[in-house]
């Protein structure tokens, strides 16, 4: 589980910055930033889909793959909007974050 948690967070990095990285830069045409994206994203397929896999053979279910990999893209995005975006974390988002880490208790639940 714990190669599958890392190949999880290192492929969320990658969609993150494919999905809202450009939001910084304006000035780039459209059409520019979704061709840098969707190579960028490329790189996210090339470890979600193995992260995935090893996640499934080692035991998780599907449910619990994409809870996981939900949470880590919060955590993820959390860094990547307040050290790169600039913008500011409010206690409601906290709040949010909280009840979808109930969401991943109940799914791991025996």
């Amino acid at each position: 589980m714990v190669k599958t948690i890392a190949l999880l967070f290192l492929s969320n990095i990658f969609m993150t910055y494919a999905w809202y990285g450009h939001l910084k830069d304006q000035q780039i045409p459209l059409w520019k930033a979704i061709v840098v994206s969707w190579f960028i994203a490329f790189l996210e397929y090339c470890l979600m889909v193995p992260a995935n896999r090893i996640g499934y053979n080692s035991g998780m279910n599907g449910f619990q793959l994409k809870i996981t990999q939900k949470v880590i893209t919060l955590v993820v995005f959390t860094f990547f909007a307040v050290l790169y975006l600039k913008e500011p974390f409010q206690s409601k988002y906290l709040i949010s974050f909280l009840f979808i880490l109930g969401a991943v208790y109940f799914a791991f639940k025996k």
